[in-house]
């Protein structure tokens, strides 16, 4: 049982019961005493009052009006805060943007210090632009929402990804490659990825992709996408 799931679990048990003993807590759990005093130590921090007694009858109790006050996001979560974030930047729509920034450092502070490593390198991911005014955006439709989780394990772990794909011309296909950038041009969202069928790069546009995946026996290497020279012209994007 993970953390987030033990917690979950005490927390629920509390709830049930109305008190407890950090032995039953711990055999209820299947973990160490130790590690339920720390556990009930994190659920304070994050805002749940429990009360403890020690000596014969003493236990753990939760205040029934009790509720957590900090946020529990997972990389994925806090990755589409801080796009959205960027993506309204990027097109001129976010006029609280101290706010904003100011909150999401926060949100960052809260997450554990590998989440946070997570998070950094999926940022070096993005890049955010403007989109030109030549591109028709007539045919633009929604993103499926598996796409972000399916490329947090892509570019995080550096597997393949595998997807159906339809063209400008509406004609269908199976691609199956290696996800190494997001490009963001409001409103349009970009997966940039190498083709090793085609030894190059390919902008791929995320609403007209379907059925993602993630190929977990086919690792790759991180390549230098060529932004500087090319950001991503209208003409040459399928």
């Amino acid at each position: 049982m993970n953390v987030r799931n033990r917690h979950d679990a005490i927390v629920r048990s509390l709830r049930r019961s109305g008190s407890s003993t950090v032995e039953a807590l711990a055999g209820e759990v299947g973990t160490s005493r130790r590690t339920v005093i720390r556990d009930i130590g994190a659920l304070r921090e994050q805002g749940f009052v429990i009360h403890t007694e020690c000596g014969r009858g003493g236990g753990v109790q939760l205040d029934p009006g009790s509720v957590q006050t900090t946020a529990r996001l997972s990389v994925t979560e806090v990755f589409a805060l801080l796009i959205s974030v960027a993506a309204m930047r990027a097109a001129g729509s976010l006029p609280f943007s101290d706010l904003a920034d100011a909150g999401l450092a926060k949100i960052e502070k809260a997450l554990p210090r590998d989440k946070v490593a997570d998070l950094r390198r999926f940022l070096d991911c993005l890049y955010v632009g403007q989109v030109s005014p030549l591109q028709d955006l007539s045919d633009t439709g929604k993103i499926d929402p598996d796409l972000l989780p399916a490329f947090e394990a892509g570019f995080l772990q550096r597997l393949h990804l595998r997807f159906r794909y339809r063209d400008a011309k509406g004609r269908q296909s199976q691609r199956e490659v290696e996800p190494q950038a997001m490009l963001i041009l409001p409103p349009l969202w970009y997966l940039v990825a190498w083709d090793p069928l085609r030894c190059d790069f390919r902008h791929f546009r995320m609403d007209r992709i379907s059925q993602p995946e993630v190929v977990k026996d086919a690792p790759f290497r991180r390549r230098h996408v060529p932004f500087e020279d090319d950001v991503c012209p209208y003409s040459q994007l399928p």
